[in-house]
Parts: structure tokens; C-alpha cells; sequence
């Protein structure tokens, strides 16, 4: 070894030696010379480029705040989550409307095929690097410096974190130094594992089926494929690894989630390939692997169409959103140290909190559990929807929303429904309108209306009842009154029935009787309990307006605040606010807000039976009668209906033990719905029927809890008590004997008729156009009813009020507490004979026309051959009886004074009808037609007329010394009056009966809007 190293060491010498060695040696010195010198320039350029490069980074990044750990970290895990929406038992719904769907996931829950297709497509450096890769950070500048067309990017997946949760998307260098900088501090504060998390969850992945965008590997599973994160293939998972790249180009679905066409697909089936070749390079699938799904048919593995909660539940998804954002306002404001109240009050407060809710609501997460029930929600819809008979759909001029061109809109009838559980104020139930698409107003919720009669047993019953003023069926004056230009009337306007029980006008839907109740009891400010019971929108006139107690209110009420109303009688007596939303949580399941019952005392329970059982009637016998009869089931149900001027609202709201339902119709610019109908029925049928196919609707799919077993009970203090039918007071000796004793239900706590009716005094009475006035002294003793008795006046005043009328309308011949032997007031008669009638013949029936307005009654002779035989005598209200034929009859009116009517022409039974004698003059010449009517002379005796059958001539002699009548013949009156055929007693010659048509079962009852009535259009028909 030695010699070798020797020999090598001679061989460098001769080299050395060389002539042109020594000339390489010289210029070696200098090249290497050169090189230092180069080298020291290289090294001082660079550290003054570094110098450079630093000082321009640190002032791009010199405005960016020095961020802690735990500050860094709730940025970065600070997801903006869409909000859930829930059905009742936690049925899920769909997500509120928002600009980004998320949903959370943690890696467990990832596929790891999505893991390896992440990293080797996003970032093969992933688990080397502290934050950035420098090479790439180069290149990526080079290429922008250059303006290189190849743009490989380069940032790792801890800068996209911080681009899309700290930092924004902006493209300069400022915002890319900040990126490098907090990438890297990032990589201190967080976990490998954490920040992958982190970037699979706020990483946008496009559009899901249903159109909306969406972020997050979880959302985008479900969206894309219908899967769970961590169910997905290989294939899915490469597919959606690729779309980051380009989210709107790779995504396959459009803006209206309709899937794209072949070759818009087609970009992104690509990515998936490349992707999928990237992943066999690093080593996460094998060559078999990666030759199997690059062939895999991608495309039939994305899920159809998928309908938004919006979609599928317009009505319902709004109506959420908008009430949970009120709770989180509410929530907000509180933890602000903020009263509550303030927000009812003042606007600008409420609508920065309503605006922090709504980014709460849409970006938090939320879980939004509600009280409705599916199964009955979507019966009422379907319901609601086949309801042929809503009325007229007119069309009308309205802006296109889009390009504000006018267009031709439809104006359809539109409903809104409520039902709800009484003892909870569950709402479970709605329907917010025919067609969303037409308009978004939730009418159950959202439109203010008048609620016609519906106000009566909230505002002017029950309160009266409570305040001690009444019972069940006390008696009320429906007698006409005006105050300045206002005249209200009932819903027929001809309707007068003067003293009337209170149960009666409830379920008649009498107004002006609860018009003259509730003037009663205005001064108690009873509108207080309508705040009590959650009306919102009363103003000041509507707590001294008269007109307010049918339903005059000058903003409205809702659908929901209506029937709310009325499950405080349910309820005996509480008010239980109603609410949708049950409770809400937030991601991590922790409950930020539950409802509270907080029932609110309002009636007494006494009283809230008492109206319950006046509200049955309105069912069996009023104007609710067609809704009963549309019911497939028997319930313990009570309800009330209403009408609001011109037909412009028709309501129906009815409960029984446990639910309530409320229904309203009417066109959103309001106009009458009586019309057409010959094709849809009157308003207030439409309403009867629709209200009973709702409540059947949702008794098919919960029969148990919609028919309870269980019935309204009476409280004890609920007592039957007897009282003067026409005063309201203890029953009189002379109360008794005019047959008006009446007994009904009273709250014992405080009313009961105790003290003794004063109303009665003795007095012969007669009957004009169906009312009772005194008799005259001159009053043919025929027509008089004796032994009856009168109102006194002290009783009339107190009756008719400061609101005054008529007195004779007080005891009408069509009120139920009317009879024929009781007056109220005295007759002003003219003076004059009254004008003669004229007389035909029909077959054996005797007729004639009307006389003047102060006839009694009528008397027909049997005129044939020259005879002038009386045949009978009848009441006014009578014009026809029936004769024998081949006679000739004339007919006299005679009025209150006893003045009798020229003779009417001669009618005759088998030939044609003759003119009176010329020499009668047309005057009454023969003694026996004007008996007697002082108190000494003879009466035509016998055995009276049976009126309109034919004639029953007396035979006898003699007669009462006061000059009555003393037959026993059966009385009656025809004509169609709704009068009793029973035998008349003591020789008053008829019976008047007491029954008379009234209000329409399922009619509506009368306009109010200000309180004036212009229903005048009588009932086409009668469902009674």
C-alpha cells in the first residue's frame, strides 16, 4: 500500500512539473477566487432579498392581531350549522331556509376512504408539515410572479382552514401572509386529527338534491348519495374528496336540484378518476382497487330530488322560523340584561334583536322541536284542500314579483284553521291557506280580521254572567234602537223579538240584544279580559266602542287568538297562551329554551260552564246545527259563529273537553262572500261545513283524543233556579198565572233571582202585527183577551235602557216570552175606520186582504140571498177560513176602537163574486155585527170559532156582564203564521201560540264593522 500511495504521489509531481499545469494552476486560482467572490455576493443578495421578504411579510401581517390559543380555536370550530325543525314526538322535518346547509360529523363517523382521498388529493404532506409546505409556498409565488398558466396551488389543508373560518377569501398577498402565518401558529394549538376534523366540516361541497348549497363531508353525504358519511364507498368518497376543487363545477346537481345533464357530469366524474389515481399513487388502494372503481358507474348512486321543508311545509316552516326567532330575540335580549317588555315596545330594540335572532336561528344549529302532530297536520291539509265549496275565485291586476311587470293574479277565498289541545295550548294543528304560492300570509296565524258574532260570549256573555248581571236565561231586550246615524239590526232586519231569553239570543246570534247586554256592562271595561285572554292588537276606541261587542274591533283578531279565546271555557275559566314550539336545543343537544304553561284565571269556573251549556245550543238549535250534522261522531261540543258586515268574514270556533278548532274564511282584500251561491251555498253553510269536515278529518287519525269520553261538568255552585220569564226576577203570583215562570242555570256565587218580579199588572190585551197592546175600553170584547195582564211602565223604562225603542216590540207574537195575555203598551190608534178589505174564494176557502194597520179583527157574514148572518169572528192575523159552498160572503175590518170597515165585495162559494149593495153604502147596518162592549151588555154567547175551518155560529144567549167572549172554541190563527192550534180558554176565542221562525240554523248573523249592519239579504234557505 505504501509503495502505491508512493508511486501516485510521483505521478502528481510530473504533472505538476508540466508547462501547461502550471497555466491551468493560474487560472484555477483565479476561477475559485471568482467563485468566493460570487459566493459572497450570492450570500449578501440573499440575506438582503431575505431582509427584504421579511420586512415586506411583516408588513403585510402587521395588522393582524396576535391571537390566543382558545381565540384561534373557537374560530376555527365555529361552524355555521343549519337549523332543524321537528314535528311533535320528534318526527323530523326538514332544515329552516338558509344560505349554507351544514351538519357536524366528527372523524369517527367518516369513512376512511374520505380520509385518504382528502389527503392524498388536498394534501399528501399532511402529517409532515407544521402548517405550510415551502416548496409549494415557492412555486405557487413563482407562478403568480410569472403569470404561469399552470396554477398548482399549494395551500395545505390547515391555510384552507384558516381562509375559510378566520380569514376570507380575498386574493392578496396581505391575506395569504396572514394564511402562512396562522396556518403555522395553528399547528400549536390543534391536533393533526383536529384540524382534519375541522376541514371536513366547513369545506363547501356544492349543491345537494334538493338545490341548496351545501359544507361539510356529513351534509354532503347525505345530500349528494343519500348516505351516511361513514357508509360511503370508495367511489363516493373520491367523488366527493374531488369536488373542493371546484364545488359548482363538480357538484351534479343544479340550483333547483334537478340532476345535471351527461355532460355537465361529466367534469366531475373526472375529478373523481384523477382523484382516485392519486390515491393509488400514495398508497391507499391498490392497482385492483383502483381499475374496479375507476369504472364504477357513479351516476346511479346520486339520490333523486329531494323537496325542502319549505316545499313540503311552507306554511309550517315559516310559521317555525319566524316564532323561534322571537324566542331566541327574547333569549338574546335577556342575556343582554335587557327587559323583555322593552321589545314590545320599542321597534328599533326589537328589530336588532330580531336580526341577531335570525342569524342565530339559520347558522346555530339549532333543534327545533314542535307541538304539531303530523298525522293530524297533514289530514287537515288534505281536507282543507278537497273542500269544494270556498266560493268565487276572482282575478285581479298585481305586480310580477320578479320582473315588477302587471300580471293577472288570482284572488281566491282563503281559510285559516287552528286546532288545539285546551289544557296545554298545544297547537296541533293549522292550515295557513289555500296555496302558498298565491300568498305567504299564514291566515291562522298572521291575518288580523273581525270576528263578527265569535266576540259575543267572549266579550258580552260570559262577562255579564261573571259580573253577576245574568243568567243562562235571563231575559234580554232584541228591540231596535238607533244612536246617532247607527242602527243596528239582527241578521234578518225585520227580526224584532223584544224580550228574549239570553240563551235563546246566544244561539240565534242575536245582535242587538248583545248589543243592549253589553251596553249593560260596558262601564266594567270588560275588553280588559280580551287582553286576558291574548288579543294583541286592541286599541284604545275598542274598549269604549258599543260596537265591539259583535265584533267591531278596529284591527282584528287572528284565527289562532280567536280560538285561544274560547278554550278558557273549556278550561273552566284559565287561559292557557297557545304555543307551537315545545322546545329548543342546541348541537350538542343541551335545551336553551322549553315552554312553560302559565295558566292565567280569567272566568270563574261557574261561569265558564254556564257559557258552555248557552253554546251547546248553537249546535243542537242554532246557527251551528249544519256543523253538528256534519260530524261523523257524537261529542260533548259547544261553539259559536260569526259574521262580519257584508259577508266578509264567516267564522266557527267549537271545543269540547279536549281540543278546539277555530275556522275562518274571507278574501285577503276583503269583499263579500255572498255570492254564487247557487254553485258554493251561502257563507255561513260553507264555514258550518268545513269547520265539521276538519274536525273529522283529524278524528280519522286520533279518534280516542279528539272524542273524549268525558263530558263538561257542572260545578257546584252551578244551580237550576226558577225566575219571571219576562223580568229576570223571583216568580210572581201573577208571573205564574200569565204562564211566564221559567227556570235556567245561575252562578249561586253571585246571582240568583231572589228578589220578586214587579213587571205584571192586570189588563185586557189585544193583538196588532204580531204585538200585545192594552185594549180600549171600545174594543169589540171578540177580539179582546181578557184576564190577562200588562207591563207596568216603570218596568218598560227600566227594560228599554238609555238605548230607549219601541215599547209595543217588547212582547213581539214571535218571542219565545210572549203570550197572548199580557201588553206591554197602549195602541196609538187613528181615529179612523179602517179600509175596506177585498174578499176572494178558492175552492171552500174564504180570503181577503189586509186592512189598516190598527185592525183587531175581522168579521165575515153570510150575505147569501139578502142574508146578514154572522158566520164568525177572527183575530188580525188571520185572513182565510173555510166556508160552505153555494153561499156569498162579505168581510169587516174592525180596529182597536171598535170602528168597523165599509163591507168588502161579495164573494161567493159557487158563483161569480157580486159588488155590495148599493144601498148599504158599503157601511155596516146590522145590529148584531158591533156588540156590545160596555161592562153590563150580552156577549155573543156560543160556542166560538174554530178560525180557519170552517164556521161554528153560536146558538146561545146571555154572555158575561163584561162583555167577553165566553166561547170555547178551539183558537188558532192560519196564514201561515207559526201560531198553536190548542183549544182557546175562558172564551178568549183563540190561542195564540207561541212559536215563531227565527234566524236560519247555520245562517250567519250580522255584519259589524263599526258597528254597521247591512246583511239584508235574506236566507235563501232554511236549515232548521
Amino acid at each position: 500500500m505504501k509503495d502505491w500511495i508512493e508511486k501516485i504521489n510521483a505521478k502528481i509531481d510530473t504533472l505538476i512539473e508540466q508547462k501547461w499545469m502550471k497555466k491551468l494552476r493560474i487560472s484555477g486560482s483565479v476561477t475559485w477566487n471568482l467563485f468566493l467572490l460570487f459566493l459572497v455576493f450570492a450570500l449578501v443578495g440573499t440575506v438582503f432579498v431575505g431582509s427584504v421578504g421579511a420586512g415586506y411579510f411583516a408588513s403585510l401581517v402587521k395588522e393582524e392581531p396576535l391571537r390566543s390559543k382558545e381565540e384561534l380555536r373557537d374560530q376555527i370550530f365555529s361552524y355555521e350549522e343549519t337549523s332543524e325543525i321537528y314535528f311533535a314526538n320528534d318526527i323530523y322535518i326538514g332544515k329552516l331556509r338558509t344560505d349554507l346547509d351544514r351538519r357536524e360529523t366528527s372523524l369517527k363517523n367518516v369513512a376512511p376512504d374520505v380520509l385518504n382521498a382528502v389527503l392524498a388529493t388536498e394534501d399528501e404532506y399532511f402529517r409532515e408539515h407544521n402548517g405550510i409546505v415551502p416548496k409549494a409556498v415557492i412555486r405557487g409565488l413563482l407562478q403568480d410572479v410569472t403569470n404561469s398558466a399552470t396554477q398548482t396551488g399549494g395551500s395545505t389543508l390547515t391555510q384552507q382552514l384558516i381562509k375559510n373560518q378566520v380569514l376570507t377569501n380575498e386574493v392578496s398577498y396581505e391575506r395569504k401572509a396572514k394564511e402562512i402565518l396562522l396556518a403555522m401558529r395553528l399547528e400549536h394549538f390543534m391536533t393533526k386529527e383536529e384540524i382534519l376534523e375541522a376541514y371536513l366540516n366547513i369545506i363547501p361541497y356544492g349543491r345537494n338534491s334538493s338545490g341548496r348549497n351545501i359544507a361539510g363531508v356529513e351534509t354532503a353525504a347525505e345530500g349528494i348519495f343519500g348516505v351516511k358519511a361513514k357508509d360511503l364507498s370508495l367511489a363516493q368518497a373520491a367523488y366527493i374528496a374531488g369536488i373542493p376543487q371546484a364545488p359548482f363545477a363538480y357538484t351534479p346537481f343544479t340550483n333547483t336540484g334537478e340532476l345535471k345533464s351527461e355532460e355537465a357530469l361529466k367534469p366531475g366524474i373526472d375529478r373523481m378518476k384523477t382523484v382516485l389515481y392519486r390515491m393509488k399513487e400514495a398508497g391507499y388502494i391498490d392497482d385492483a382497487q383502483y381499475k374496479e372503481t375507476l369504472n364504477y358507474d357513479i351516476a346511479a348512486d346520486f339520490r333523486g330530488p329531494e323537496m325542502r321543508a319549505e316545499d313540503r311545509y311552507p306554511w309550517l316552516t315559516y310559521e317555525l322560523e319566524s316564532r323561534a326567532k322571537d324566542i331566541i330575540a327574547e333569549k338574546l335580549a335577556e342575556d343582554a340584561g335587557v327587559d323583555p317588555e322593552r321589545l314590545k315596545t320599542e321597534k328599533k330594540l326589537k328589530d336588532k334583536y330580531k336580526i341577531l335572532a335570525d342569524r342565530d336561528v339559520r347558522s346555530k344549529g339549532y333543534r327545533i322541536y314542535s307541538t304539531i302532530n303530523k298525522d293530524m297536520y297533514d289530514a287537515m291539509q288534505k281536507a282543507a284542500k278537497d273542500f269544494q265549496y270556498y266560493g268565487h275565485t276572482y282575478t285581479g291586476k298585481g305586480k310580477d314579483p320578479v320582473t315588477g311587470e302587471e300580471v293577472d293574479i288570482e284572488m281566491p277565498v282563503q281559510v285559516g284553521s287552528i286546532l288545539m289541545e285546551n289544557t296545554t295550548g298545544r297547537i296541533l294543528s293549522f292550515v295557513g291557506g289555500r296555496d302558498f304560492n298565491t300568498t305567504q300570509v299564514n291566515h291562522a296565524t298572521q291575518a288580523y280580521r273581525s270576528n263578527g258574532s265569535t266576540m259575543k260570549p267572549l266579550l258580552v256573555y260570559a262577562p255579564a254572567i261573571e259580573y253577576g248581571v245574568i243568567g243562562a236565561g235571563s231575559p234580554l231586550v232584541d228591540v231596535k234602537f238607533s244612536i246617532g246615524s247607527w242602527s243596528p239590526s239582527n241578521y234578518i232586519t225585520s227580526d224584532e223579538r223584544g224580550l228574549i231569553p239570553a240563551r235563546e239570543a246566544l244561539a240565534d246570534s242575536q245582535n242587538i240584544s248583545a248589543l243592549r247586554l253589553y251596553n249593560d256592562i260596558i262601564n266594567k271595561r270588560p275588553a280588559d279580559l280580551l287582553v286576558k285572554m291574548g288579543f294583541t292588537k286592541l286599541h284604545p276606541d275598542d274598549f269604549t266602542n258599543l260596537a265591539t261587542g259583535i265584533g267591531a274591533l278596529s284591527e282584528g283578531t287572528t284565527v289562532e287568538e280567536n280560538t285561544n279565546a274560547f278554550a278558557t271555557f273549556a278550561n273552566g275559566g284559565q287561559f292557557v297562551d297557545a304555543y307551537m314550539i315545545d322546545r329548543i336545543e342546541d348541537q350538542e343537544g343541551n335545551i336553551i329554551y322549553k315552554h312553560e304553561v302559565e295558566p292565567v284565571q280569567v272566568f270563574s269556573p261557574e261561569t265558564s260552564y254556564i257559557v258552555t251549556d248557552m253554546l251547546r245550543d248553537v249546535l243542537t238549535k242554532g246557527t251551528g246545527t249544519l256543523a253538528r250534522n256534519t260530524l261523523k261522531f257524537s261529542s260533548d261540543f259547544a261553539a259559536k259563529t260569526g259574521t262580519s258586515q257584508e259577508y266578509k268574514d264567516v267564522w266557527l270556533v267549537g271545543y269540547n273537553p279536549n281540543v278546539s278548532l277555530g275556522v275562518w274564511m274571507g278574501y285577503d282584500q276583503p269583499r263579500t262572500l255572498y255570492a254564487f251561491n247557487n254553485t258554493y251555498q251561502q257563507p255561513s253553510v260553507r264555514v258550518n261545513k268545513l269547520w265539521g269536515t276538519l274536525m273529522n278529518s283529524v278524528y280519522d287519525v286520533a279518534p280516542e283524543f279528539i272524542d273524549p269520553p268525558t263530558s263538561f261538568k257542572a260545578p257546584k255552585n252551578v244551580v237550576t233556579a226558577s225566575f219571571c220569564g219576562i223580568s229576570g226576577m223571583a216568580p210572581s203570583a201573577a208571573c205564574a198565572d200569565a204562564g211566564l215562570v221559567r227556570s235556567d242555570l245561575f252562578n249561586a256565587k253571585v246571582f240568583l233571582p231572589t228578589q220578586p218580579d214587579d213587571s205584571l199588572a192586570a189588563s185586557s190585551v189585544v193583538t196588532i202585527k204580531g204585538k200585545t197592546y192594552n185594549a180600549l175600553p171600545s174594543t169589540p170584547a171578540e177580539f179582546v183577551k181578557s184576564g190577562g195582564a200588562g207591563i207596568n211602565q216603570a218596568f218598560i223604562k227600566r227594560m228599554l235602557g238609555r238605548l230607549g225603542g219601541n215599547p209595543a216590540s217588547l212582547l213581539p207574537k214571535n218571542s219565545t216570552l210572549s203570550n197572548s195575555s199580557v201588553s206591554a203598551v197602549d195602541f196609538p190608534a187613528d181615529g179612523s175606520a179602517p179600509a175596506a178589505v177585498t174578499a176572494s174564494v178558492n175552492g171552500s176557502t174564504l180570503s181577503w186582504t189586509e186592512s189598516s194597520n190598527d185592525v183587531v179583527g175581522y168579521r165575515i157574514y153570510n150575505v147569501t140571498n139578502g142574508g146578514n148572518t154572522l158566520v164568525t169572528s177572527v183575530l188580525e192575523s188571520t185572513q182565510s177560513i173555510t166556508v160552505a159552498s153555494g153561499q156569498a160572503y162579505v168581510v169587516v175590518a174592525v180596529d182597536i176602537t171598535g170602528l168597523a170597515s165599509p163591507h168588502s165585495n161579495v164573494a161567493s162559494t159557487g158563483g161569480s163574486d157580486d159588488e155590495p149593495d148599493p144601498e148599504d153604502n158599503g157601511q155596516e147596518t146590522i145590529p148584531p155585527t158591533t156588540p156590545p162592549t160596555n161592562g153590563n151588555g150580552s156577549g155573543n154567547n156560543g160556542n166560538g170559532s174554530n178560525n180557519g175551518n170552517g164556521s161554528g155560529n153560536g146558538n146561545g144567549s146571555g154572555g158575561n156582564g163584561n162583555g167577553s167572549n165566553n166561547g170555547n172554541g178551539s183558537g188558532g190563527n192560519g196564514n201561515g203564521s207559526n201560531n198553536g192550534n190548542g183549544n182557546g180558554g175562558n172564551g178568549n176565542g183563540s190561542n195564540n201560540g207561541n212559536g215563531s221562525g227565527g234566524n236560519e240554523s247555520g245562517q250567519p248573523e250580522d255584519g259589524s264593522n263599526g258597528g254597521d249592519n247591512s246583511n239584508t239579504t235574506p236566507p235563501e234557505t232554511s236549515s232548521r
